[in-house]
């Protein structure tokens, strides 16, 4: 552990995270070790056909168009415990100096608290989450073992 431990950050359960590849900035996250994956609210999802392509279309969390030619679908379990297909994205997120390539299924998250929700996929070896904390950036956990 003592090797890797100046990569780990500390967070809380509350972040504001970045999407530089999607230009989306300081939108608040949920951290959830409950959930496996990240996803983030989109709303008019369309699937089309141009020039024998599927593209995907959908606006996040704002009135920007974005389109995706490289995207998943996958069932992802919802927080009903319900099965669904959602479409999955490949991008990069920042949480305070950390950026990280991953994944992100794109899901209606009008009626939850958060846009963003943060799973532990993401998580597992770069953060360890402190529930009591919000908004820490990132902690160095060097700095608090000090």
């Amino acid at each position: 552990m003592l090797a890797t431990q100046h990569k780990i950050k500390l967070i809380g359960r509350r972040e504001f995270v970045n999407f530089p590849l999607l230009d989306i900035n300081k939108i608040e996250a949920k951290i959830d070790t409950g959930a496996y994956t990240c996803s983030i609210h989109c709303n008019n999802l369309v699937l089309k056909t141009e020039e024998g392509k599927q593209i995907l279309t959908f606006q996040l969390l704002d009135d920007r168009i974005y389109q995706f030619e490289e995207f998943t679908r996958k069932k992802i379990k919802n927080s009903f415990g319900e099965m669904e297909e959602r479409y999955i994205i490949k991008t990069l997120i920042s949480i305070g100096r950390k950026k990280i390539n991953t994944t992100i299924s794109l899901s209606d998250r009008e009626n939850m608290r958060y846009p963003v929700l943060i799973g532990r996929r993401l998580l597992k070896g770069k953060f360890i989450v402190d529930v009591n904390l919000i908004y820490t950036n990132g902690l160095n956990l060097n700095t608090l073992l000090k």
